[in-house]
């Protein structure tokens, strides 16, 4: 009798996001097949497994793929894992998974952990569904393309972005979306964590630590018509300047000349009006 094939979610962060489920698994199947066996390590020896592992990642999979299928089919059972999160997820595995199923290898999915979703929770945008992207294209130009395809789109976007990345990824998208609310989520359930919900262009004026892993939750296009017919209000333009007293005057009025697409002469004049009636 055929072995599983067992999909399991690892923490993307914090060792104690692990569901039992997936400690029992990792503990009971022949071997765990990891995208790389020094993270996976640390998971292990922190909840004392001893299940041996093997490498399965996106440069040997294609090769490692047809001997792992013989181990299920002489029924050894068999857990893949990533290097946090959920396997195939942008990561490694599709094609075992795949081969597992053209083989009539029983696969099943031990779910748990996902920036995804972690992200989607903590942003607070409508309830309209979302659209996960997976990873940017590493060259702007390729990457505006890609933003423009998904512009015009109702629903929560979600992408992720590699570091030294952030800021340029961040300036295409306020080229190409115009200044959207977005949640920047970065070493989700870590020690480091940072989650912050702004408009686009204030995310560009305050300092980003440029390490760890980027989750980018970005407002789905809503279409009310024409943008910005009229300037903002002297009592909008308050509320706004009452939330960005971490910003120097300079930004301040650069970052509300972007959101509301007008001159920076006109923003300044807006917000010296707008001093007079915040006490």
């Amino acid at each position: 009798m055929p072995g599983i094939l067992y999909v399991v979610a690892t923490p993307i962060g914090n060792l104690e996001d692990v569901t039992l489920r997936a400690l029992r698994i990792l503990r009971a199947v022949s071997v765990i097949a990891a995208e790389d066996t020094r993270r996976t390590a640390r998971l292990l020896q922190h909840y004392s497994i001893s299940t041996r592992t093997t490498s399965l990642h996106e440069h040997n999979e294609r090769a490692r793929t047809p001997a792992l299928i013989e181990r299920l089919q002489a029924g050894e059972s068999i857990a893949l894992v990533s290097d946090a999160g959920t396997p195939i997820v942008s990561d490694p595995g599709s094609m075992l998974v795949a081969a597992a199923h053209a083989s009539g290898i029983r696969v099943e999915p031990i779910p748990g952990p996902s920036a995804v979703v972690a992200a989607i929770s903590a942003a607070g945008f409508p309830e309209i569904g979302f659209v996960f992207l997976g990873f940017a294209p590493s060259r702007s130009k390729d990457r505006k393309l890609w933003l423009t395809e998904v512009a015009k789109e109702p629903r929560t976007l979600v992408l992720y972005e590699a570091p030294h990345r952030i800021r340029q990824c961040l300036s295409d998208m306020l080229e190409v979306f115009g200044d959207r609310p977005t949640l920047l989520a970065r070493e989700l359930t870590k020690i480091h964590e940072e989650l912050v919900v702004r408009p686009i262009s204030r995310l560009l004026l305050e300092p980003v630590a440029e390490r760890g892993e980027f989750t980018l939750v970005v407002q789905g296009c809503v279409e009310a018509g024409p943008k910005h017919v009229a300037p903002p209000s002297v009592a909008t333009i308050a509320l706004e300047i009452g939330g960005m007293t971490n910003l120097r005057p300079r930004e301040m009025v650069k970052a509300l000349a972007m959101r509301y697409r007008i001159s920076s002469r006109e923003a300044y004049g807006l917000i010296e009006e707008a001093k007079k009636h915040v006490k």
